[in-house]
């Protein structure tokens, strides 16, 4: 199991003290979000972006992903979704990461119309990440919560370069057991989110392991060298603990978790 943390819980802080934070606390990797309000988006120039590279590189940390907020079922035209893709994946192609996170977004379409749209505009981007050694992944999120509803709109495209974030929270907030998540984004994982929460009602950032997610449950599903992302959501809550001094011990504990069982 290879970790990194996303610096949505580090909102605003500079790429050096990020690779810092990582290198300090043994994290392998970083997903950066890719927003305007941080430090790396996709405004970024060229002589930008290979400062941002080079800062990971000289840490030996990689960048894990560039999570982007392309909406890809979205009501509209599909030409802004595609060239915000686009746009997404030369971003990480010119980082040096192997992923791009993007969302479905498809709330108030039909079901099947929501899935025809994102299944349309992953297979159409596609081709442009294949070219640039870039999968573009699919979270569980919003509109396709449940692992079953990303595998079905991933497994319409049928293409390498397009996969699945399991965010294991939004999955047991449908309703999904995690084997049953497993098994439907296994053939698709490109890496897996974890995290937890007090409740169904409560869904404040905590340390791992004080709250009521399945994470040992999910853990114990994954291949040996799958990337394991604690995403907490500080951006969201500026009222919860600060993420830095909580890194250390996340990592233990999701150490522990992972370790063999005998």
């Amino acid at each position: 199991m290879k970790l990194a943390f996303s610096t949505l819980g580090v909102p605003g802080m500079s790429v050096t003290e990020v690779v810092r934070l990582a290198v300090e606390h043994g994290y392998q990797g970083v997903e950066l979000r890719a927003h305007p309000e941080e430090p790396v988006h996709p405004g970024l120039t060229p002589l930008e972006r290979g400062a941002v590279a080079a800062e990971f590189e000289r840490g030996g940390v990689r960048v894990l992903t560039v999570a982007g907020y392309a909406r890809v079922a979205a009501e509209g035209d599909d030409e802004p979704v595609l060239a915000e893709l686009a746009g997404l994946v030369d971003l990480a192609r010119d980082l040096g990461a192997p992923y791009v996170r993007v969302f479905p977004g498809g709330g108030g379409l039909d079901p099947d119309e929501a899935d025809a749209t994102a299944a349309r505009r992953l297979g159409a981007a596609a081709p442009h990440a294949a070219d640039l050694g870039v999968r573009i992944l699919l979270e569980t999120h919003d509109s396709h919560r449940a692992g079953a509803d990303v595998a079905r709109v991933v497994g319409t495209v049928g293409h390498g370069s397009v996969g699945a974030v399991w965010d294991v929270m939004h999955t047991w907030l449908a309703g999904e057991e995690a084997p049953a998540s497993h098994a439907v984004l296994a053939p698709h994982l490109g890496y897996v989110q974890v995290k937890d929460i007090a409740s169904v009602d409560d869904t404040t950032p905590l340390a791992l392991g004080t709250g009521v997610l399945p994470l040992g449950a999910c853990l114990d599903l994954l291949d040996p060298g799958t990337w394991v992302c604690w995403e907490y959501e500080k951006r969201w809550y500026p009222e919860a603990p600060e993420l830095p001094g909580m890194l250390a011990g996340g990592r233990e504990y999701l150490l522990r978790l992972g370790a063999p069982k005998q």
